[in-house]
């Protein structure tokens, strides 16, 4: 079942039964839409160069880095100018196929031809061997629904990945890090001069298809080009730049609101349900994506709570589902209004 054939489904059940607990709401900015801050309504410039040193001012990054910090609409519209590039050059290139099918569409709609590899229940990375292509390979950290960092380990076992072919990069999308600095995963993997981080204020200051950062490698400059003759509009930099000057702390709001909502999922769970959900997604600061290892018709049938099907994520062979914490009914007090 696809994302639009679910919310259908979920309608249908919720209307249908007022006793089900609904773990199955996505749309983050609905649910936290208190906490957007509001855009400025002044029309000073605000430069490029600028917010990509403020960006990595707020995440501990080298300042000399500016140069190949790539100031962009977004994660999507970062991918989006990736992509192509990754055609030009005929890279190889992987994507998680349980994590968010927007990956795969960018992917196609650039004609490549991406493969995949599962992130559920734990990260798998591709084994083939390298060739003399570029290879590629994508992930997210944290990574939903898996609702979780990568493990020491499992960054380990990417570094060794890259490791095997000098011409083998990361992608590593951080939108899900509303901590600064980045997680000590993320640094590790950007200290191997092998990858491209994505970020945007898309989750942390709750705005889309906004703006975002692009941190490119060293000497893809190519790739800098296309970003430079793409830039965001002189709006979307000014609210950037009050963003992260003026709101500073909305991410840091958005994790306390989040880990509320996750205690009163919890709090309303099965035992059984509780214990079938990883300890480390568990958590896992202002995640609310929880992998449980039941199936969702199980969940539903069996304990009253309505969870989603992997397969809105993507395809995945595991039987598990996702339960999320957004549903109003998880809001806490000062949220009712």
């Amino acid at each position: 079942m696809r994302f639009e054939g679910f919310q259908e489904f979920r309608q249908r059940q919720l209307d249908a039964s007022s006793a089900l607990l609904d773990a199955a709401e996505t749309n983050v900015y609905r649910a936290l839409a208190p906490l957007r801050p509001e855009p400025p309504t002044d029309e000073r410039t605000v430069y490029r160069c600028d917010l990509a040193r403020a960006w990595l001012r707020r995440f501990e990054l080298p300042e000399e880095w500016s140069g190949h910090a790539m100031v962009c609409r977004g994660v999507r519209h970062g991918l989006g100018v990736v992509f192509p590039w990754l055609r030009a050059v005929r890279a190889r290139l992987w994507l998680p196929g349980d994590v968010y099918p927007v990956y795969f569409e960018l992917a196609r709609a650039a004609g490549l031809e991406p493969l995949s590899y599962p992130t559920l229940p734990a990260p798998a990375l591709p084994t083939s061997p390298p060739d003399h292509h570029p290879e590629y390979l994508l992930l997210a950290n944290p990574s939903k629904p898996l609702g979780r960092y990568l493990s020491d380990a499992e960054c380990a076992a990417v570094t060794s990945w890259l490791r095997e072919s000098p011409s083998r990069r990361l992608l590593i999308d951080s939108v899900y890090d509303l901590g600064a600095p980045f997680a000590a995963g993320t640094r590790r993997l950007l200290d191997t001069g092998r990858a491209v981080l994505l970020h945007s204020v898309t989750k942390g200051w709750l705005w889309p298809r906004t703006f975002g950062v692009v941190l490119l490698g060293r000497g893809q400059t190519e790739l800098a080009e296309a970003f430079r003759a793409d830039p965001p509009t002189p709006a979307q930099l000014r609210l950037a730049d009050r963003l992260l000057t003026e709101h500073g702390d909305v991410p840091r709001q958005v994790v306390d609101e989040l880990t509320a909502r996750a205690e009163q999922l919890f709090a309303r769970l099965p035992d059984e349900v509780i214990g079938a959900i990883p300890e480390t997604s568990r958590t896992c600061p202002g995640n609310y994506f929880f992998p449980v290892e039941i199936p969702a018709e199980t969940l539903r049938r069996e304990y009253g709570v309505l969870a989603m099907p992997v397969s809105v994520f993507g395809d995945s062979d595991w039987s598990g589902s996702i339960l999320t914490s957004l549903a109003d009914t998880f809001a806490t007090a000062h949220h009712h209004g």
